[in-house]
């Protein structure tokens, strides 16, 4: 690998400890890797938050790491904690969890790392241009990212983008290669593809399909930033997509420079498989969770309308960031969610939450993502539909399919 006499100078140790062991990180995933070169980033969002995943060896790694004198030299987010930061003890987080949550997040602040704890970094100011060479680790994020916006990114571990953010480096393979952005799947889509949910169950069966290659759709049209971040977020949870282009709509979509001679064709007719395999069969509901990835501003909005002056049966969170929970507030729209005995809820979402800690059964939720993950990671029996199916569920306590 060749590096420049500045990237020698850091793995020499000439900057510090904290950004010798960054940099020794990137060459060495460069080398498995095969790369023969580092390229400059221009921002970094790290996986690896909640400390339901990092655990006490995540705090001593983080620790050790902030004591070396590692400080990020690009602007850097973080990935959802395992908590609200500021409204933990209202909510009812364990206030053992919430103070080892506390703990992580200083080592990251030390780390000169604002604390805007979201999956959706692109709604909060972290955001790339076309073309510019990234690494974030969130796979909805990276997906949105390389998709949507057109960034160059791979699927970072925790360590390894937060070494890039520590040495202002990733190794050049990958997603960062033209050769490996060029499509291997041909999705023709030969049914309707209209809500959030109908966006996540065919990221979920088309995950499963292409596995870790560039699936390219013909026949949907997109509705939106929530509909392609819905779409992104499924593939990578059932598969792990990367990188998707929609005919017409993502920067990249180029049809006939497909990898290879030989494109693997598959014709979706409906999406009946995809809401089969995300539903359970209990139709009492207890917990509703909308914004896997984050909601945004409009998805807050449309939760106020479909509740109206209704009160809540089921407890529902709305998980979003920080600065869209704060542009709600502005609006009036998290007091009337309040006003119902919901929560608009900050920082966090139910996959990296201590959600068995509240005793909830089962789940209604909008997301592909969240309805995948929430029976291994959270223990719950998941019922997964509409935006509209999910607030009747938390206005009625029920499932109505």
């Amino acid at each position: 690998m060749k590096l420049t006499d500045e990237e020698q100078e850091m793995l020499d140790g000439e900057q510090g400890p904290g950004v010798q062991k960054a940099i020794e990180i990137v060459v060495a995933l460069g080398t498995i890797y095969g790369a023969e070169q580092l390229v400059p980033v221009s921002s970094v969002q790290v996986s690896g938050v909640s400390y339901k995943n990092l655990g006490e060896a995540g705090i001593e790694f983080l620790t050790e790491w902030a004591d070396a004198g590692a400080r990020v030299r690009v602007p850097t987010t973080l990935n959802p904690a395992g908590m609200d930061l500021l409204r933990w003890e209202e909510i009812g987080f364990p206030e053992d969890f919430a103070r080892r949550q506390q703990e992580v997040i200083a080592a990251f602040v030390r780390m000169a790392i604002e604390p805007t704890c979201t999956c959706t970094p692109y709604l909060t100011g972290n955001l790339p241009a076309f073309g510019d060479h990234i690494a974030w680790g969130e796979s909805s994020a990276v997906s949105y990212a390389n998709s949507v916006i057109g960034a160059r990114t791979n699927r970072e571990g925790g360590p390894s983008a937060l070494a890039a953010a520590i040495s202002g480096r990733t190794a050049v393979f990958g997603l960062h290669l033209d050769r490996n952005r060029m499509a291997t799947h041909r999705i023709d889509v030969a049914c309707p593809v209209e809500s959030v949910a109908d966006f996540g169950a065919l990221g979920c069966m088309v995950g499963r399909i292409v596995k870790n290659r560039v699936p390219y759709f013909v026949g949907i049209q997109s509705k939106g930033m929530e509909v392609l971040k819905a779409l992104g977020a499924a593939m990578a949870a059932t598969g792990a997509v990367g990188l998707y282009h929609i005919e017409d709509v993502t920067p990249e979509a180029r049809l006939g420079d497909m990898q290879g001679d030989k494109i693997e064709a598959v014709t979706i007719e409906s999406l009946d498989e995809g809401y089969e395999g995300l539903n359970g069969d209990d139709n009492t509901v207890d917990f509703v969770s909308v914004g896997c990835p984050h909601a945004s501003l409009a998805e807050v909005q449309k939760v106020v309308d479909l509740i109206g002056e209704r009160e809540l049966t089921a407890t529902l969170w709305v998980t979003t960031s920080r600065q869209v929970r704060a542009e709600a507030e502005r609006l009036g729209l998290v007091a009337r969610i309040e006003a119902t005995g919901g929560h608009v809820v900050s920082d966090t979402c139910l996959v990296v939450a201590p959600v068995e800690h509240f005793g909830f059964k089962t789940l209604a939720t909008n997301s592909g993502k969240g309805a995948t993950y929430a029976p291994g990671h959270c223990g719950l029996n998941v019922r997964y539909g509409s935006l509209e199916q999910c607030i009747e569920a938390a206005v009625n306590g029920r499932w109505d399919a």
